[in-house]
C-alpha cells in the first residue's frame, strides 16, 4: 500500500494548484487567489449523491461567505466536459473545478481508503486501511432521506434513483478508479495558509457523508475574519 500524506492542518501552507473551471472559462490557480481568503471543498464525482447535495449546501453558504470577502470553490473528480454538461442544467454560484485524477485532493492530504487483502494480519487503520467487512458493516443516513441507515453503496443507489441521476460512462470510470476517496474542506487565508480544516469520517465509517452545514462553514469563516 502506498503512503498517504496526512491532511493539511491549520498553520500549514496551501499547495500550489491550477485546475480547469467547469462553470466558467479558463483555469483557477492558487497564485490567482493570492490576497483573497477562500474556502475550498474536495469531493467525489457526480456519482456521489451526498457530494451533489453538499454542493447545494455550499451554494447556500456562498452569499454570506462572499459578503465576508471569502471565495468559495469546489473540486470534484469528474472529467471537465461531464461536469460542464451537468452544471449547465444545474448552475451553481460556487466556483467549480475539475480534477478527475484527485491530484489536488492528495496534495491537500484528503484521505482515500485502501482495503486490506482478505486474511491480512495487518491492523486496520481507518480511514487509510480498512477491511471490506468493516466497510460493509457501516450504516449511514446523514441527510435523513432514507427510512433507516443503510450500507453506503446502497445509500448511493437509493438516492441516485430518487434524484433521477443517470450514471454515464465517465461516472462509472471515476467510481471504479476512485471508489474510496473521502471529502475534505479547508479554509485558506489571504496569504495561502490553512486556518481551518474538516475531513469526512476521520475515525468511523459510520460517519461517511456527514459534511459541514452552511452554518458551520459560515462560523468557520467568521473565525477567519476576526
Amino acid at each position: 500500500m502506498t503512503e498517504q500524506r496526512r491532511p493539511l492542518q491549520p498553520g500549514e501552507a496551501s499547495p500550489a494548484f491550477t485546475l480547469p473551471a467547469a462553470n466558467r472559462e479558463g483555469t483557477v490557480s492558487l497564485a490567482e487567489l493570492r490576497g483573497r481568503p477562500f474556502l475550498i471543498g474536495f469531493y467525489r464525482g457526480l456519482h456521489c449523491p451526498f457530494c451533489r447535495r453538499q454542493l447545494v449546501q455550499l451554494a447556500a453558504a456562498q452569499p454570506a461567505l462572499q459578503a465576508a470577502g471569502i471565495e468559495t470553490l469546489a473540486v470534484i473528480n469528474t472529467p471537465l466536459e461531464r461536469a460542464r454538461m451537468y452544471f449547465r442544467h444545474r448552475p451553481t454560484p460556487v466556483m467549480l473545478l475539475s480534477d478527475p485524477d484527485c491530484l489536488t485532493h492528495r496534495a491537500f492530504g484528503v484521505p482515500r481508503g485502501e482495503f486490506l487483502p482478505e486474511g491480512s494480519s495487518e491492523t486496520p487503520q481507518w480511514p487509510y486501511k480498512a477491511t471490506m467487512d468493516m466497510f460493509m458493516a457501516a450504516r449511514i443516513n446523514p441527510t435523513g432521506e432514507m427510512p433507516v441507515p443503510v450500507q453506503p453503496m446502497e445509500a448511493n443507489t437509493v438516492l441516485n434513483a430518487k434524484d433521477g441521476f443517470q450514471m454515464e460512462q465517465a461516472d462509472e470510470a471515476i467510481l471504479a478508479t476512485h471508489p474510496t476517496q473521502l471529502v475534505g474542506h479547508f479554509l485558506v487565508d489571504a496569504d495561502g495558509v490553512v486556518r481551518w480544516a474538516q475531513i469526512e469520517a476521520p475515525d468511523d465509517p459510520n460517519k461517511l457523508c456527514i459534511f459541514p452545514t452552511p452554518a458551520q462553514l459560515i462560523a468557520a469563516a467568521s473565525g477567519l475574519a476576526r
